[in-house]
């Protein structure tokens, strides 16, 4: 029997507990059920659905700081309670967690950090198979070695080393979006798709070769104004990708495979923008089979600032009027063997997938194939008719 998944605040909040300002998302049980916007205090969890009954809503707020530190607040439960019913197991008639996104975009920047470019090179020329990898990441490595760190994207200095790759036969069209001008930015999932900490994740049951990417996650407000932070897993399949870059929407968007939680931590006095950029993601994967894997990210050695990223993504060209959530990227790639000698790492069912840090917590989720989960069925217009069912609209 896989082991559960149980969420406590030691493995969820941050290392400052609940000092900081934490926006979550819940299904709460009522007459009509339906998901809620709730702040986290040391005196519980509380419902914001009178300031607005979605998060995307709140994001949009004047003074939304202000608005929480002024609000009385209806008390749903303590911390401690919703935590303990947000694992794998979760009794319907209590308030359990869900993904601190509704309305939102979900946004993703890819091949944001220099390790992550060369791992993107190498699942090209292997062409999504794991066996070749390591021959050609080699090969890679001493033509590129550690050069694309001190690479600022689109600046001289990356106009030439585009032309040196160019006359070595090494350029990609990863490459292309690490170093030019224009970053990466896809849609991860569609509106309402992700899943939060405690739920399970999915795979492809098709796919040989994948992996978790831990990520910082940033809020953003149809204004471009960036509120808080959060925790993500952009789950990628490495095989389905390395074929063909044009199968990124196979890779990418299945479902339960975009993770987001456990909840926003506001900027405010104590977190900003900095913190993120300095922010070091952890990972861990434990498997049934006792195979652990650990990783980190560092955000300070990305290679595009994040507020460029939320540029590029929110501009003149394309606006988002409900916000959007961005990923960030990850420098994480697994290259350590779980199986045969240069094989890789790769995914099992039941993995259990620990991404945390200090200020954002941690984002915990179990690993079945993405046809195994429960059929995707709340979306906008489900949402809509619970809102009015529940007279929040």
């Amino acid at each position: 029997m896989a082991r559960p998944l149980i969420l406590t605040p030691d493995n969820t909040l941050p290392e400052d507990g609940l000092a900081g300002t934490l926006l979550a998302r819940i299904w709460l049980p009522a007459a009509v059920p339906g998901p809620a916007p709730v702040l986290l205090r040391e005196e519980g969890v509380f419902d914001l659905s009178a300031l607005s009954p979605t998060l995307a809503g709140l994001c949009e707020l004047d003074d939304l700081l202000g608005r929480l530190r002024s609000l009385q607040a209806p008390r749903i439960c303590s911390v401690e309670e919703l935590l303990a019913n947000s694992g794998s197991v979760r009794d319907p008639l209590f308030p359990s967690l869900l993904a601190p996104v509704d309305l939102q975009v979900i946004k993703a920047a890819g091949v944001t950090f220099a390790a992550s470019m060369v791992e993107r090179v190498i699942e090209e020329r292997a062409g999504g198979d794991p066996q070749r990898a390591e021959e050609i990441r080699e090969q890679v490595r001493a033509v590129i070695g550690d050069n694309l760190r001190s690479i600022v994207p689109g600046s001289a200095n990356a106009a030439r080393l585009k032309a040196l790759l160019l006359e070595k036969g090494l350029w990609s069209q990863y490459l292309e979006v690490g170093i030019g001008p224009d970053a990466e930015v896809f849609t991860k999932a569609p509106v309402l798709a992700a899943m939060g900490s405690g739920m399970d994740i999915g795979i492809h049951p098709g796919s040989a070769w994948n992996n978790p990417e831990p990520e910082v996650v940033l809020v953003v407000n149809s204004q471009g104004q960036v509120l808080g932070a959060t925790l993500g897993n952009d789950v990628n399949l490495r095989d389905f990708e390395g074929r063909s870059a044009l199968l990124l929407s196979k890779a990418k968007d299945n479902n339960g495979s975009c993770a987001i939680g456990p909840f926003i931590r506001l900027f405010d006095e104590g977190f900003g923008i900095d913190d993120v950029r300095n922010c070091e993601v952890d990972l861990r994967v434990e498997g049934e089979d006792g195979f652990v894997l650990n990783g980190r990210s560092s955000m300070n050695q990305i290679s595009r600032d994040p507020l460029d990223l939320v540029g590029q993504t929110l501009n003149d060209n394309h606006q988002y009027p409900d916000g959007f959530l961005l990923y960030l990227g990850t420098l994480f790639a697994p290259t350590e063997d779980r199986d045969q000698p240069g094989n890789g790492f790769t995914h099992k069912l039941g993995d259990w997938v620990s991404i945390s840090s200090r200020q954002l917590g941690g984002l915990h989720n179990r690993v079945q194939h993405s046809s195994a989960l429960a059929p995707w069925r709340f979306g906008l217009l489900a949402l809509i008719d619970n809102l009015a069912r529940r007279q929040r609209l």
